[in-house]
């Protein structure tokens, strides 16, 4: 059994085949599905998406760093409200993206930081949304860090040191389709890092792993890597799944 820590399953691309997407899903052994939030605009799919798999799907929340704008405070408002739910399973997906826009750093910055904050209230891990960021991301950790802080560093691409420092705050590494690249570069690494370290994502429909790179992703693509992290470790599938598994019930409490 596997489950997919980070799939956005509710969005349009899956509108015209949702269902036969998470039937190829559950016959390929990918059981639950961890949905990350976006902004205010999605919350009612995410929310229906619960109703039809209340047994297989976990819902996070939160305001991604490419939608940060001028719609800050609502949006951040939006994201309280919904907290105050208890219906969610992380605070997701937060952080920095300065690869889209570099000019709202500040805003990003200011709802990174906030937004952790509330998930130490309610005592929920974050996941990390980082894209040329590394620097400005820890720099908050920093700030924030303590026997709250915990989550997963969603769609891992750093270097072994950024590995080393995302672990120490407390943060698993999700590790999707760019493990299976061949610039990838994490493979070359990843085998230092503990498998307790690591969850398995796909970010469907995006970051579709080899071969079907460029088209769109979806969770049953998961066992793509999850072969391909197995071939690194030089360790069976079995134990892969196994093992992250039982990480990301770990982490989001499922």
């Amino acid at each position: 059994m596997f489950i997919d820590s980070h799939t956005h399953l509710y969005v349009q691309e899956f509108a015209d085949d949702r269902a036969e997407v998470i039937a190829r899903a559950q016959a390929a052994g990918v059981s639950q599905f961890l949905l990350p939030a976006i902004d205010s605009e999605t919350t009612e799919a995410m929310y229906q998406l619960k109703n039809d798999y209340p047994n297989n799907v976990h819902l996070m929340m939160g305001l991604h760093p490419t939608h940060v704008g001028a719609q800050l405070e609502k949006e951040l408002a939006h994201v309280k409200a919904q907290l105050e739910t208890d219906a969610f399973v992380a605070v997701g997906e937060i952080g920095i993206d300065l690869y889209w826009d570099k000019t709202t750093l500040v805003k990003q910055q200011e709802a990174f930081r906030v937004q952790i904050r509330w998930a130490k209230e309610k005592n929920l891990p974050i996941v990390i949304h980082c894209r040329e960021a590394f620097d400005e991301i820890f720099e908050i950790l920093e700030e924030e860090k303590g026997q709250d802080l915990r989550g997963v560093f969603h769609c891992f691409t750093g270097n072994f040191e950024q590995a080393q420092h995302a672990i120490k705050f407390g943060m698993k590494l999700g590790i999707g389709g760019v493990v299976t690249f061949k610039n990838g570069k994490i493979d070359q690494f990843l085998d230092q890092i503990d498998l307790k370290h690591i969850v398995l994502e796909t970010d469907a429909p995006y970051l579709a792993p080899a071969p079907y790179r460029g088209k769109r992703n979806e969770s049953a693509y998961l066992l793509q890597v999850a072969a391909r992290v197995a071939e690194i470790y030089g360790k069976k599938i079995e134990e892969i799944a196994q093992i992250t598994t039982q990480n990301s019930k770990s982490i989001f409490g499922i």
